[in-house]
């Protein structure tokens, strides 16, 4: 059994400041990003003052899911780099891929698959008018997103999808953000039990990271309303042992994040509660 996480205190930082200065400037760069695909049509670097022209009429993607996702999807991809991983990631949470576009059009992974949206100001403009734009892509991980097996926003089936992947796949890793509002859905409260059906021996790990941003499309949520102990009994009755991860402050965030994957080599986040590996 692995301890506890610290709720108010870090106990042992494992990045290092020049790792953790690039980790938290990847970061925010993403957020631009995301905020940019949401809002922005044109003056794509602000480098003059922002006009009523340059904001799309219509406003698609929500903001509230897209730094956890792109904060997930940066640590993932720091460990990934770190111990060679064979890893996927899935995004749950609805609306929410300005959280994952970021953070790939940044790697450079998206402009290989559409050169068009290259990574300049002529590529970034483009990048940002076509994002929930009629005759281009979704608001969700729609399949025009290069290896997407997920669209997110569906209701539900983030979980189910994560445990399918890494069924008869021993060295995979499926890495799942499931929103908070996703989580009410009766598909995604049956999914947790899908733990039951893996087998430790020649199946992949599935690690489920549930981001309690509070709300879902119109009201709280309940699983953000519920005290801590009684959603981390809720997750050890499912048959996980659950981590916490949470605060307001970019820096710790980014320590704490640091300090669980060297606990688990894997984690989860409250940005994100979740629960690693099942039992």
């Amino acid at each position: 059994m692995v301890a506890q996480i610290p709720k108010d205190s870090v106990s042992e930082k494992l990045l290092t400041p020049e790792e953790l200065k690039k980790i938290d400037a990847y970061w925010r760069a993403c957020n631009y990003l995301a905020v940019g695909m949401i809002y922005l049509r044109d003056n794509p670097l602000l480098k003059e003052p922002l006009k009523a022209e340059h904001i799309k009429q219509r406003l698609l993607g929500h903001w509230g899911s897209s730094p956890a996702l792109s904060f997930t999807y940066v640590h993932l991809n720091r460990l990934i780099k770190k111990y060679d991983l064979n890893s996927i990631f899935l995004a749950g949470p609805g609306h929410g891929a300005p959280g994952v576009l970021g953070p790939v059009y940044l790697e450079g992974t998206y402009s290989e698959f559409y050169p068009d949206k290259s990574e300049d100001l002529e590529g970034m403009q483009k990048f940002f008018k076509q994002f929930s734009f009629p005759g281009y892509i979704g608001s969700h991980c729609t399949p025009e997103t290069p290896g997407s097996i997920h669209e997110g926003g569906e209701l539900g089936y983030s979980v189910s999808h994560a445990f399918g992947a890494v069924y008869d796949n021993p060295d995979l890793i499926a890495a799942c953000v499931v929103g908070d509002g996703e989580a009410e859905t009766g598909p995604l409260a049956t999914a947790w039990h899908s733990n039951k059906f893996l087998n430790p021996i020649r199946d992949g790990a599935v690690l489920p990271i549930l981001n309690l941003n509070g709300y879902k499309i119109a009201n709280p949520t309940i699983l953000s309303r519920i005290s801590p102990e009684e959603l981390e009994n809720l997750f050890k009755g499912y048959g996980y042992d659950p981590y916490v991860v949470e605060g307001s402050d970019p820096e710790r965030m980014h320590q704490k994040n640091g300090s669980s994957h060297g606990r688990m080599h894997s984690q989860n986040s409250r940005l994100s509660t979740g629960s690693p590996e099942p039992k």
